[in-house]
């Protein structure tokens, strides 16, 4: 296990941006319960990445954003990466949700990072507003991944936090920078 990443949880208030972490990390979110406002909390997971190792993620679980509200910098500086939630029955969800992508990508000061956006509460399918299709072009023109889940089936929530772990840790590349072998050479030396 190497370091800790670090998992910026944002998106419009009423998303279930709890309910995705409380139902992934401890399978105890508990549909149809009342949403409580959050205005910040910190969880703690291990995550089996894609190679079999096991990662340390730090969930930053950040208020749900009102009109007006604008989303703390503070967080754009220090994430390794960001969950943006939006919800299917939303609309408006889904554009604060974009508006909050094209934040990141303006803040982010040239940091890589890793980005993953889940459209929750598929379970909601007769509610529906955002159109699926639609979704994955957006995302697929931002060149992120997109998940349709949902926190009444714990299994749709796996899939994307694996992505997350194994692409926030994954080993670096190989420099294909071509490092001469022979010290001397072409280095000017006259010594024999």
């Amino acid at each position: 296990m190497g370091k800790s990443c670090k998992v910026v949880v944002c998106g419009q208030a009423a998303v279930g941006k709890t309910a995705v972490l409380e139902q992934l990390l401890y399978a105890n979110h508990d549909a149809g319960s009342e949403p409580m406002e959050t205005l910040e909390d910190i969880y703690i997971g291990s995550i089996e990445t894609d190679r079999g190792t096991r990662e340390q993620v730090r969930f930053y679980d950040t208020r749900g954003l009102r009109d007006g509200m604008e989303f703390p910098r503070h967080y754009y500086t220090f994430a390794d990466g960001f969950v943006l939630v939006y919800s299917i029955d939303s609309r408006e969800s889904f554009k604060r949700m974009e508006a909050l992508k094209k934040d990141i990508d303006r803040h982010r000061d040239k940091k890589e990072v890793t980005i993953v956006v889940l459209g929750n509460k598929l379970d909601k399918q007769d509610e529906k507003r955002v159109d699926s299709n639609m979704a994955q072009n957006w995302a697929k023109n931002e060149k992120v991944r997109l998940w349709e889940v949902s926190v009444v089936d714990r299994h749709s929530l796996i899939e994307p936090f694996v992505y997350l772990a194994s692409k926030m840790t994954q080993p670096q590349s190989k420099s294909t920078f071509p490092l001469s072998r022979n010290k001397n050479k072409g280095s000017g030396s006259t010594d024999s």
